[in-house]
C-alpha cells in the first residue's frame, strides 16, 4: 500500500464531514430523534431541485437555502401530523420524508437535463474525487469540499457554543426548559436548519444515505461511555475522526485481501462505524455486555457466599432470640 497526498486529502475531507455531522447529530440522539436525520437527508432533495429550478443557479448558497427550507418544512409537517392527527412521531416522519423524497425524485427526473444533479453522487458521495476539485483562497489551493465543510463545521460549533445551555436544557428536560421561559420550539427548528445545512454540505463527500451513520453513530457510541454532555460531544468528535480515517484505510487495504483493488471510502466509513458500535456494545464500562456480565457474576458469587439464616422449624439450630408480641389491651 502506498499512501499519497491524495489519500491525505480524502481523509481530511471525510474527517471534517464526519465531525460536522457528529457534532450536530449528537443532539438528535439525545432528543431521541435519530430518525429525523434520516428524514431530513431524504426530504432536502426537493429543496435542492426547487432552488435550482427557481434560480437557475448551482451556487452553494442557493442550494443550502433550498435545503434548509425543506428541512424546516419536514420538521414542521412531522410535528403537525404528530400533534393534530395524534400519530406516532416515527410514523409521521415516515409519511413526510417519503412524500418529499418522491417529489424530489420527480423534479430531478422530469428536469434532469437542466438540474445537473447526479443521483448516484447524492446517494453515495464522491469523497475520493473531492481533493481534485480545488479553489484558490488567499493564494492557497484548497479542496472546494473542504472549504464548504469547514465553514459548516465552524457554523455548527458556533451554534453549539452560543446555545449550549439552551440545547442542554431542551435535550434533557424540555418541559422544565419551557417553564423557565426557554423557547424550545424555536430552538427545535433552529436545530433542524443546522441539520439540513450539514447534510447538504456532506452530500459531496459521503452522500445523503451514508451521512446518517455519521449523524448518529458518534453520539450513540459516546453516550455508552459518558453521561456528561461536554465529554459526549468531544468523544463523538474522536469517534467521527476514527471512522473517517479507518474507513479510508479499510477501503484501500481490505479489498486486496479478496483480490480486488479498492472500494468506496464512504461505504467503508459506515462499515467502520458499525464495527465501532459492536465494540462499544461489548466494552462500554457500565452499559456494555462485558460489564453487565461481570456485574451479574459478582452478584451471584456474593449471594452464594452469604449464609442463609437458620429456620426455627427446620433441621438447623433454632433461633435463641426472644419472640416479641404486640401489646394488647385487656378490657373488662
Amino acid at each position: 500500500m502506498t499512501w499519497t497526498s491524495l489519500d491525505t486529502g480524502i481523509v481530511v475531507v471525510a474527517a471534517v464531514s464526519a465531525m460536522a455531522c457528529a457534532l450536530i447529530g449528537s443532539f438528535l440522539v439525545l432528543r431521541r430523534m435519530s430518525m429525523m436525520g434520516d428524514a431530513i437527508s431524504h426530504a432536502v432533495l426537493p429543496g435542492i431541485a426547487a432552488a435550482f429550478l427557481l434560480t437557475l443557479s448551482r451556487d452553494t448558497g442557493v442550494i443550502v437555502i433550498g435545503a434548509a427550507v425543506a428541512g424546516v418544512l419536514t420538521a414542521a409537517f412531522t410535528q403537525f401530523i404528530h400533534q393534530v392527527g395524534n400519530v406516532d412521531r416515527g410514523a409521521a416522519m415516515g409519511v413526510v420524508f417519503t412524500t418529499m423524497f418522491a417529489v424530489g425524485l420527480i423534479l430531478i427526473v422530469r428536469s434532469a437535463d437542466a438540474v445537473h444533479i447526479d443521483v448516484h453522487t447524492v446517494f453515495y458521495g464522491s469523497v475520493e474525487l473531492s481533493p481534485l476539485n480545488e479553489m484558490t483562497v488567499a493564494g492557497v489551493r484548497v479542496p472546494r469540499a473542504l472549504l464548504i465543510l469547514g465553514s459548516v463545521f465552524a457554523a455548527d460549533l458556533a451554534f453549539v457554543l452560543i446555545l449550549f445551555k439552551e440545547l442542554n436544557l431542551t435535550s434533557f428536560d424540555e418541559d422544565f426548559a419551557r417553564s423557565i421561559g426557554c423557547s424550545a420550539g424555536l430552538l427545535h427548528y433552529a436545530l433542524m436548519v443546522m441539520v439540513a445545512v450539514t447534510i447538504v454540505a456532506a452530500f459531496e463527500s459521503v452522500g445523503s444515505i451514508l451521512v446518517i451513520a455519521m449523524l448518529i453513530v458518534p453520539g450513540a457510541v459516546a453516550g455508552l461511555f459518558t453521561r456528561r454532555l461536554w465529554s459526549l460531544l468531544a468523544l463523538g468528535q474522536v469517534i467521527a475522526l476514527a471512522c473517517a480515517a479507518g474507513g479510508h484505510l479499510s477501503a484501500i487495504t481490505v479489498p486486496r485481501w479478496f483480490g480486488l483493488t479498492d472500494t468506496s471510502t464512504a461505504g467503508m466509513m459506515t462499515v467502520t462505524a458499525g464495527a465501532v458500535v459492536a465494540v462499544a456494545l461489548v466494552a462500554a464500562p457500565e452499559r456494555g455486555l462485558a460489564a453487565r456480565a461481570l456485574h451479574r457474576f459478582r452478584v451471584t458469587r456474593r449471594a452464594s457466599r452469604t449464609p442463609l439464616p437458620a429456620s426455627p422449624s427446620g433441621g438447623g439450630r433454632p433461633s435463641r432470640r426472644p419472640v416479641s408480641y404486640p401489646d394488647t389491651a385487656v378490657g373488662g
